[in-house]
């Protein structure tokens, strides 16, 4: 089968550029998760729980606004489905998300917390502080990338690179890609190893031809 172009024009390339560097934060999000099986023995266990988990925090050197939570929430909980269901107690939760600068004291922190009573680890992301700067240099390398692919293009076809007539940015969100534990190297299993936070992004760069 052959291939034509319908709307010959000029030149489309895509481009791709990237950033990886070392992290300079970590944020955890975990929650207090108490099943008891009356309401304010729930509300007590959660509350003593989050008092518990505060100070840990504190002691690692976390400010109190580095620290975003939900209220205590209560729902019933119930066990098995239609007439085997059975009533299990009074569940009271809370969530928190918790940013820290002290990379390497992130382990014994998530340690200290669960001794506290956060009962759930949900997620462990890296990140920098000035996130927008690494996208603006992601973009650079992109249209680099392109300019680059387009003279190879040129070259080979014999005909000359006018001037740029369309630009494209590509989702540049999608390119978003944080490692968040490390490959190799000589921690244990356990170890949570930051590893590097990468920053993409991609364009189309549309080139006029000349001869």
């Amino acid at each position: 089968m052959t291939e034509t172009i319908r709307e010959p024009w000029g030149l489309s390339v895509f481009g791709a550029g990237s950033v990886r560097v070392e992290p300079q934060l970590v944020r955890v999000r975990l929650a207090v998760d108490v099943l008891e099986p009356a309401p304010d023995r729930a509300f007590q266990e959660a509350g003593a729980a989050v008092s518990r988990l505060r100070d840990v925090l504190r002691r690692h050197g976390v400010a109190d606004a580095s620290v975003s939570g939900s209220r205590l929430r209560l729902s019933s909980e119930y066990d098995g489905y239609g007439g085997e269901r059975t009533f299990a107690g009074y569940r009271c939760q809370a969530s928190y998300s918790v940013e820290s600068g002290a990379l390497d004291g992130l382990q014994q922190l998530i340690v200290d917390a669960v001794d506290a009573g956060a009962h759930r680890i949900d997620d462990v992301e890296f990140d920098v502080h000035d996130k927008p700067a690494m996208r603006d240099e992601a973009r650079r390398r992109a249209v680099a990338a392109a300019r680059r692919k387009a003279e190879v293009y040129t070259e080979a076809a014999g005909v000359r690179l006018g001037a740029v007539v369309h630009i494209q940015d590509v989702d540049a969100e999608s390119f978003v890609r944080y490692r968040g534990h490390g490959g190799g190297g000589g921690g244990s299993a356990g170890d949570l190893a930051p590893g590097m936070v990468e920053v993409s992004a991609g364009v189309v760069l549309g080139y006029a031809l000349t001869r």
